[in-house]
């Protein structure tokens, strides 16, 4: 089964805690803090492979961890950094958060993005030592790596995809240009999943075909395969339209054009906007010679190139060849003239996650909830139980202006503040 769709789990490594440690030596007897930091936690990070062409893989699996970093030691020894986990995805893989915002269009083999940053390593008391503090007797905590839910949708790469009603011959064509070895039968969805074939016209003139099958009417709404497969001809350069010209069930020639026409325009991203060739099939039947000539006049009036082919003879094939790989060079030459690239492959990506707007402090079921990414980590990096690790937190949150942004707020004296999962008492 093809399958372009999956929903996974991935949760970053938590960084490790700090240690408290003092130096204990013969003939030092005020040797000083000597607790090392922890390591930090490994990266979830998904990695282009070619060779996939699923995500079939997450059929099996959702959830994704890194490895920890482990607690620092004494005499400064550093805790041992976590593992990263490296998820493998094809080549053509858009990664959307769980809203569906898109955060990166995944294309090129071997390209990386983070979707999951593991913690920091919490500091370890040698590092808060000071002339006035020379003995801390707390260290900080790991902090927790990043951990989300994402969508994967594949979106597979080809130059020229093949479009039409189930029996136009899509297939078949495939078959024949290409090494590919799609189902083919004389019914209608025979293929049930997009195919990709490699087509060679010289030894440095070669493209990707793709068969993209279950385009009916209504396809985009998801009647049929539907949408299902309507989402693959976006990265296409050029579309070839293929008509039977002798329907069984005695669909016109130009009703069956204009039935995929609708659908192509009517899909989220109009594909009506993509070069086309309209290629009417079957030729070695009576039927479609007879519809050919009225069918290549009809089509030209709109302003469409046309070829009409016999998959079973070969009969107009290499025209065909020919015709689309000057339509594909001119495509390329257009982008690079107008310098506008329709590149079918976005190759952009923006950071995973929101920029950062600062500090915002917003009044929730009675309590006061402060927003922001790096107080929350300095909240949950800190050894609450710990009074000294509290002066030191109170004493980072009044330098970096917290109290009076809760001032400027309307907090009051009393009122519960809440930073990340942690409420206190607030007292000026």
């Amino acid at each position: 089964m093809f399958i372009d769709r999956a929903r996974i789990m991935v949760k970053g490594g938590d960084g490790g805690d700090g240690a408290v440690s003092f130096r204990r030596e013969k003939h030092i007897p005020k040797g000083g803090p000597d607790g090392g930091d922890g390591g930090a936690g490994g990266d979830v990070v998904l990695l282009v492979r070619d060779g996939m062409t699923t995500l079939s893989a997450f059929r099996r699996r959702s959830h994704f961890s890194a490895g920890d970093g482990a607690r620092g030691g004494g005499k400064k020894r550093h805790g041992k950094s976590g593992s990263d986990c490296e998820i493998h995805v094809p080549p053509g893989t858009v990664v959307l958060t769980d809203e569906g915002e898109l955060v990166a269009d995944l294309v090129a083999s071997d390209q990386k993005l983070v979707v999951a940053r593991g913690g920091r390593g919490g500091r370890g008391s040698a590092q808060f030592a000071t002339a006035q503090k020379r003995s801390p007797r707390f260290a900080e905590k790991g902090e927790p790596g990043e951990e989300r839910w994402i969508l994967l949708e594949l979106k597979l790469l080809a130059d020229v995809g093949l479009v039409g009603l189930p029996n136009a011959g899509k297939s078949t064509l495939l078959s024949v240009i290409s090494a590919a070895k799609p189902d083919v039968a004389n019914y209608p969805f025979t293929t049930l999943e997009p195919n990709l074939g490699v087509v060679n016209l010289d030894y440095d003139q070669s493209f990707v075909a793709a068969d993209l099958p279950g385009l009916i009417k209504g396809a985009h709404e998801g009647v049929g395969l539907g949408d299902e497969f309507l989402r693959h001809a976006e990265r296409t350069a050029l579309l070839l339209h293929l008509v039977d010209l002798a329907d069984p069930a005695r669909k016109s020639p130009e009703e069956a054009f204009v039935e995929i026409e609708d659908e192509l325009s009517a899909y989220e991203v109009d594909l009506t906007d993509k070069p086309r060739i309209v290629v009417g099939t079957k030729m070695d039947l009576e039927e479609s010679r007879r519809a050919w000539p009225d069918f290549c006049s009809w089509i030209e009036s709109r302003g469409h190139q046309t070829v009409a082919v016999s998959a079973a003879t070969h009969k107009g094939v290499d025209q065909l060849l020919r015709l689309t790989w000057n339509e594909l060079l001119d495509t390329r030459s257009e982008e690079d003239e107008t310098g506008i690239s329709h590149d079918r492959r976005p190759k952009g990506f923006r950071v995973y996650g929101p920029p950062d707007a600062g500090p915002r402090v917003l009044k929730e079921d009675g309590e006061w909830v402060v927003r922001d990414e790096r107080f929350e980590r300095w909240v949950v990096m800190s050894d609450l139980d710990n009074d000294e690790a509290v002066d030191h937190l109170n004493r980072r949150l009044k330098r970096a202006g917290l109290y009076e942004i809760l001032e400027e707020a309307g907090v009051k004296e009393g009122d519960v503040v809440r930073i990340g999962e942690v409420a206190f008492e607030y007292e000026p």
